[in-house]
């Protein structure tokens, strides 16, 4: 059986992060926020992870739920490492938050037309060679404002494609 067949009709998405504290859950917040404001977050099962598992069962990064409870975007987060058996199986769309994440987890197994780089997204990027979204971990909190600026134009315009295209 083709392995697409396994790919549920509900619109699966995980955002995908390398530690699954500071990136990948706040996508995965503000998508849901975006989505729900529209009316159609049941339309849509989303999760996060992280290709590293040193962080898995820790909440979000203090920073993260900072920056989305100022911007009225619930939060709250468990993390936890890719499963690249199950995950790849169950989410019709991976997206990576950079390349390198992108090439490990396509490394890992998954279906390279199944994955897109974050900011391929956001409609102010340069398209097929989106930028990565950078990684605030080590900076301070205005990093997080604007990996949250990026992340919010990129949910918005993943929602919006996603809509468009659907069936």
């Amino acid at each position: 059986m083709p392995e697409e067949s396994a790919i549920p009709a509900k619109h699966s998405i995980l955002f995908i992060c390398l530690g699954n504290i500071c990136r990948s859950p706040l996508a995965w917040a503000i998508f849901r926020h975006h989505a729900a404001r529209r009316g159609v977050l049941s339309e849509f099962e989303v999760e996060s992870c992280g290709t590293g598992g040193w962080h898995a069962g820790e909440g979000a990064d203090p920073r993260s739920i900072t920056i989305a409870a100022r911007r009225g975007v619930p939060m709250e987060h468990t993390a936890r490492q890719l499963d690249p058996d199950s995950d790849f199986a169950r989410f019709s769309l991976l997206i990576p938050m950079d390349r390198a994440n992108r090439r490990d987890i396509i490394r890992l197994g998954a279906d390279a037309a199944r994955v897109r780089l974050m900011r391929s997204f956001d409609p102010t990027s340069p398209g097929d060679e989106a930028p990565d979204v950078p990684d605030p971990y080590y900076g301070g909190e205005d990093g997080f404002d604007t990996v949250f600026e990026m992340l919010d134009r990129a949910c918005a315009g993943l929602l919006d494609e996603v809509l468009r295209t659907r069936a």
